[in-house]
């Protein structure tokens, strides 16, 4: 339980100070911004229950925005994101799962996992973008970036998860 929590917190503070520091910084022709941080909100454990699970990806996504001077965005997309967890978990993953379960490949199954990191992604993408634009003056654009961020994120979060697992299986 304890390792848990100090897991979950160390993802928590590194991804945060990993996004505001470099992917923060980092526009790939105006178009691709990748969130990492959305890790944090996959791997929550769980154990945890649906509010403590809406709490922290408020907190991150107020963290987020506290060091990235934008006023909520973050937030609400986070929020949306701890809500829809449960319910996408649900959908994907057909097994039995126990309560001292973090998602990853090994646990979900990979192509159940891909399916939840993907969709999850590109929900708080959707709503990340559409909250920042604000209107839909250029919807082409805006389609495009929610598009290759999602893929970007996603395939970085697939690439960190990989690393996972084999560092695990060599122990």
């Amino acid at each position: 339980m304890i390792k848990s929590i100090l897991k979950t917190i160390l993802r928590f503070v590194i991804f945060v100070l990993l996004q505001v520091w470099v992917l923060n910084n980092l526009h790939l022709f105006r178009i691709v911004e990748p969130f990492l941080y959305m890790y944090v909100i996959l791997k929550l454990p769980m154990r945890i229950t649906r509010s403590q699970g809406i709490l922290i990806s408020f907190l991150l996504g107020l963290t987020v925005d506290i060091f990235s001077n934008t006023p909520g965005m973050h937030a609400a997309a986070c929020t949306l994101a701890g809500f829809l967890r449960y319910p996408l978990i649900g959908m994907y993953v057909t097994k039995e799962l126990t309560e001292n379960v973090t998602p990853s490949y090994r646990a979900f199954g990979t192509a159940a996992f891909m399916r939840y990191a993907a969709t999850l992604t590109a929900i708080h993408h959707v709503t990340l973008f559409l909250i920042e634009s604000v209107s839909f003056f250029d919807p082409l654009f805006l389609f495009l970036r929610i598009l290759a961020s999602v893929v970007l994120t996603t395939l970085c979060i697939f690439v960190l998860e990989a690393f996972n697992v084999n560092k695990r299986n060599s122990d």
